[in-house]
């Protein structure tokens, strides 16, 4: 039998997973292990090393390790000083950052507010193509000083310092990028960060060495290496031959596939991504409320959580993860009832239930899988459309809102701590990814977004996620834990955004 079928039957039973076939390659590689060599393995490889044309957490991953940003988040998830040692709003529009003296590139180019100004509105200028979105309010930069810069917006953006933690705050080098180009510098990056780039092999690896000069010290690890492992088996093999010493981004399946062979520790660390499905409720069936209601209805998170995920995530209530400024405990999620789904439907229209479709990313087969096999159950026969990752990205970013069909199964990372990162693209009306059109959910995202008072901030989120609970435009589902897999020479304890900065990690012989 099938896994799809296995999933299918029964709503979710699951079926054994075996485990990989014999290993080959076993042998330590050469160079393997000690040394202070640090060797980390994601799923694929980045797609640019130039900072400012990627948006995905693969490459800033790896990014984050090569350049700094403004500001940070400290081992507890706080927003902490990095390039920047303090901010302050001016005014409604304006930020002001006093930046860290002596700091220098990895080429020994100084950085000063004149290399902020130039990152930010490179980040800003049509030319760059830059697909980061979270600067959509500032227009501009200006200098203080040497070491103080004025950040200006059209409109007040409480959260731009939590913003520059990571995309938007990258800081690159005005000389160096003037001297070699874009196509250059994107083959040679130069940061001020903790690892200086030493080079890339597409689909082998990419290797940095420790920056002995950085400003917080050096970092535990001689040299990090980044390797792509796409699949369980390969990442378990590389293990097991001391050719990697922690896999990250696993998905509890795979984890499941790691899981008790000598030598190789799994770890499980709360996260902020978050699941949930996207409905068009702009035509069709799902323009209904009382069918997406149904679906909420219908969706068992609970038991999608234990049967499919080990247990390894909390439930959703309204789209903002636990952990996050405006989450409100308060707002309970939907009843778990195939009886209220169905007798919803009927009160639609539907007393037969009705035919729709399920598009995810292969990468998310199992849980699409089994999320078809719970609405089955109310009548809601929903068929999975599975698309290879690059295509379903490219349909997701897209301008055409309906690429993706009726309903689509997405995560997002809350990667800024706010629940502003989590809603910003699919809820207001006139946002790429949104498919809900209502005038209170554009006032509320507004009030959200532009208020300077944290208590009015929150009443606009807890507004926001009574409203989403009302009218369902969304299915909401989960926020998975941060699953690792590692050999025991290397300790490390990733932030809750998920980010892999990797100069806190402890390496053994």
């Amino acid at each position: 039998m099938s896994r799809r079928k296995a999933l299918r039957l029964g709503g979710l039973a699951l079926p054994v997973i075996a485990a990989p076939a014999a290993l080959t390659g076993c042998g330590t590689a050469a160079g393997a292990g000690g040394d202070g060599v640090l060797r980390v393995a994601q799923p694929t490889d980045p797609t640019t090393l130039d900072p400012h044309k990627q948006g995905d957490m693969v490459s800033m991953n790896v990014l984050i390790n090569i350049f700094d940003t403004l500001t940070t988040r400290d081992a507890r998830g706080r927003l902490a000083a990095r390039l920047a040692t303090s901010w302050e709003p001016r005014s409604r529009t304006v930020w002001r950052f006093r930046l860290r003296r002596g700091v220098r590139f990895h080429n020994g180019e100084e950085f000063d507010a004149d290399a902020v100004k130039f990152s930010i509105e490179r980040v800003l200028d049509p030319k760059t193509r830059s697909p980061i979105v979270e600067l959509r309010y500032v227009t501009s930069v200006r200098v203080v000083d040497r070491h103080t810069v004025d950040v200006r917006t059209t409109l007040h953006d409480p959260i731009l310092p939590a913003k520059l933690s990571l995309f938007g705050g990258v800081i690159v080098p005005p000389k160096y990028l003037a001297d070699v180009g874009d196509a250059a510098f994107a083959k040679r990056p130069v940061g001020t960060g903790p690892f200086v780039f030493q080079s890339f092999r597409r689909d082998r690896e990419l290797r940095l060495r420790a920056n002995r000069r950085h400003f917080h010290g050096s970092p535990g690890a001689d040299r990090l290496v980044f390797r792509a492992l796409p699949n369980p088996a390969s990442a378990l093999a590389a293990l097991q031959s001391d050719e990697v010493d922690l896999v990250t981004g696993l998905t509890p399946d795979a984890a499941r596939q790691l899981s008790g062979y000598a030598g190789v520790e799994l770890e499980s660390h709360r996260g902020v991504r978050t699941a949930y499905l996207n409905l068009d409720t702009t035509s069709g069936p799902l323009r209904d409320r009382r069918v997406r209601q149904a679906l909420n209805h219908a969706v068992d998170v609970p038991l999608l959580i234990k049967a499919v995920l080990d247990g390894k995530a909390r439930e959703v209530p309204a789209m903002l993860p636990r952990g996050v400024v405006g989450f409100d405990g308060s707002v309970e999620p939907f009843r778990r009832s195939v009886r209220t789904a169905r007798r919803l439907l009927a009160e639609a229209g539907h007393p037969h239930g009705l035919t729709t479709t399920l598009t995810a990313s292969n990468d998310d087969a199992q849980v699409a899988e089994a999320i078809s096999g719970l609405l089955d159950r109310a009548g809601i026969r929903a068929r999975v459309d599975l698309l290879d990752p690059g295509t379903f990205s490219a349909r997701l970013t897209s301008d055409n809102r309906h690429a993706l069909g009726p309903i689509y199964l997405a995560a997002s990372t809350a990667w800024t701590l706010d629940g502003a990162s989590m809603v910003q693209s699919n809820v207001r009306h006139d946002r790429r990814q949104s498919r809900w059109v209502s005038k209170e959910a554009d006032r509320l995202i507004d009030a959200e977004e532009l208020s300077m008072d944290p208590e009015d901030r929150q009443r606009a989120f807890t507004a926001l996620q009574r409203l989403i609970k009302r009218e369902a435009p969304f299915v909401p589902l989960y926020q998975q834990d941060i699953i690792l897999a590692r050999t025991t020479r290397v300790r490390w304890t990733p932030v809750v955004n998920g980010s892999l900065a990797m100069e806190s990690a402890e390496v053994g012989a």
